[in-house]
């Protein structure tokens, strides 16, 4: 079925949905790509406000393996995108909102704890 360009945009059934259902909102603290993720950032925002954590950041870039040649072909290096990254108690905190765990991000948690030594805590949506 050919769904054309105004059906789509006027018509939220028409639309595909996220791959993991997840709803992406738009706020004056930037773009989340879930509900909950926006849910869980307003909870740190308030804990901060009130002092019990410091450092309160969004989308912090951790490089697990720096880029390769392959085959004769540059490879980029291999990054995990924190959601959020913040002090607590002097000790740094790496969040990540979840829904689903991906195989993907399995590796990822896996390569930050051997690369970094940093274990992330995952918030369940």
């Amino acid at each position: 079925m050919r769904v054309s360009l105004v059906e789509y945009r006027d018509n939220p059934k028409a639309r595909k949905h996220q791959k993991y259902r997840n709803r992406v909102t738009e706020t004056a603290d930037g773009r989340f790509d879930s509900e909950a993720e926006y849910r869980h950032w307003c909870h740190l925002k308030i804990r901060q406000r009130f002092g019990e954590i410091t450092d309160l950041r969004r989308q912090v870039v951790f490089e697990l393996a720096p880029a390769v040649e392959i085959g004769g072909r540059k490879r980029p290096p291999l990054r995990y995108v924190a959601d959020m990254v913040y002090r607590e108690g002097g000790e740094m905190v790496v969040a990540d909102v979840k829904g689903a765990i991906t195989p993907e991000y399995r590796i990822k948690r896996h390569l930050l704890k051997a690369v970094h030594g940093i274990e992330i805590r995952e918030i369940r949506a």
